[in-house]
Formats: C-alpha cells, structure tokens, sequence
C-alpha cells in the first residue's frame, strides 16, 4: 500500500528545509559588530568580538605634538621638568619610560626641582640667568662624589667644586657632588667637564643636573642629593635618556 503523509510530517518537513536554506540562522536576528572605542587622542582601544585588544598608546602628560615630536625615536627614557611661569626658578621633574610601542608611564617622581634665577627661555646666552627650553640628550655624569651605581659614563674629579653662596644666600658646597651634563652647546660623549661649546661662548654652556643648594641657579636644573642619586641609577644609555624642560604653557604646545 502506499505511504501516506500526515500533515504533521508534511509541515516538519517544511520546516526543516527552510532552516537548510537560512543557515539555521535568521540574519536579521544577529547584532551589528560595534566600532572599536577610540582615546581621546584618536587609538584605538580595543577589537570587537574575539581575538587580542589593541592597547592605548599612552602619552606623555603635558607634552603637546610639538615638543613629542622632538623625542627621537630611539629615546625610552625622558626627564620632564616643567616650570610654572617663564618667569618662575621651581619646577617638577618626573622621569618617564617607554615600552617598545611607544607608550609611556611615570617611574619616578615627581620631585621638586629648581631652574634659572631668572626663569626659562628659547634663545639662552650667557650669563642671562635662564634654563634653555627644549629636549636635550642626557649621556654623561660625573661628580666630586664617587659613582652611586649610574650605567652612564661616570667622571669622579676633584675639578667638581661649587664655592660661594647662591642668590639666596645659600651655600653652594656639595652642588656638584653628582651632576648630569645636559647636551646644550656641548660635545656629547665627553666628561661635563670638557670646555668645547659647539655654539660659540656667548650662547652659555656648562649646564648641568646637579644637587639642590635650596636656591635658583645660574641655568642648570638642581635636584635634591637622594633624587641626584636615584636618576643616576635609573638612567640608561641603552634607552636614549633626555630631558624636556620649560614651562608648562610652553611644554603643552
């Protein structure tokens, strides 16, 4: 006899192809993927769905475009040391670190620092009693003191003697216990106390990282003894150290 459908079957089967033809899946059912969010400065902060998250390329504080693009690209080490005013002699000095994506984050400080008598500027001569503003090269110390444990080349000599007394009556004794030479109109790769000046006198010279005597300095940045002694040890040649320095208005550009 032939076999008869009920209409039960017949519709099961129905059914059954229409899911074939759809995929077991009904399209309109299934929620668009959401865009990656974007930071504030346009990265991307993470992927949809599965698979790794893109990290967020952190900058540093305070640094507009102008002086991060003046890091090189080979630096993983900064010193940022930023003035209230163009006028002001105090300042704060944190050190940053980069891992290889360029994503930066604070490893010391910040710490209380002081600068020129006189403040900052963007065209420094001799004897103008300001700090230069810019991004500068940090590869050699020395010091009357011996060497704290720095990795930089490091010149122990009698030769670092400060005497007198500061503009605020201060002693200068010790000043140059330990000191760091900024690389401004001078021959990186020499002692600090070497007397080449690229730039001519008249653009000033000898300007260094050095111990706090309390007071403004003459151009230099002056740190206390035990923050002298930590950033000798946490600096090294092997990431590129520099400073970034000025007032923080200036900075921000």
């Amino acid at each position: 006899m032939p076999v008869t459908r009920s209409a039960g079957s017949m519709l099961a089967t129905a059914v059954c192809a229409a899911l074939l033809l759809t995929g077991c899946t009904d399209a309109s059912s299934v929620e668009p993927a959401s865009p990656a969010p974007k930071a504030t400065d346009g990265s991307t902060v993470g992927q949809s769905g599965p698979g790794p998250h893109k990290p967020v390329a952190r900058l540093i504080p305070g640094l507009g475009p102008h002086f991060r693009s003046r890091i090189p690209g080979g630096t993983r080490q900064a010193l940022v040391v930023s003035g209230g005013t163009a006028d002001t002699n105090v300042a704060e000095a944190v050190l940053y670190e980069s891992d290889t994506a360029r994503s930066w984050r604070p490893v010391a400080g910040p710490w209380p620092a002081h600068n020129g008598m006189r403040g900052w500027t963007d065209d420094h001569h001799a004897g103008d009693l300001r700090t230069p503003i810019g991004v500068f090269g940090l590869g050699d110390a020395g010091g009357l003191s011996p060497d704290p444990g720095t990795r930089l080349p490091y010149d122990q000599d009698e030769e670092f003697v400060a005497l007198g007394t500061g503009f605020l009556g201060e002693p200068l004794e010790g000043s140059f216990d330990y000191v760091v030479a900024i690389d401004y109109n001078r021959v990186p790769g020499t002692s600090p106390l070497d007397k080449e000046r690229p730039l001519g006198p008249e653009k000033g010279s000898g300007l260094w990282i050095h111990v706090d005597h309390e007071g403004p300095t003459q151009g230099c940045v002056s740190l206390s003894r035990e923050r002298m002694r930590e950033l000798l040890r946490l600096l090294d040649p092997d990431k590129q150290p520099v400073v970034v320095m000025g007032p923080a208005q200036e900075l921000r550009k």
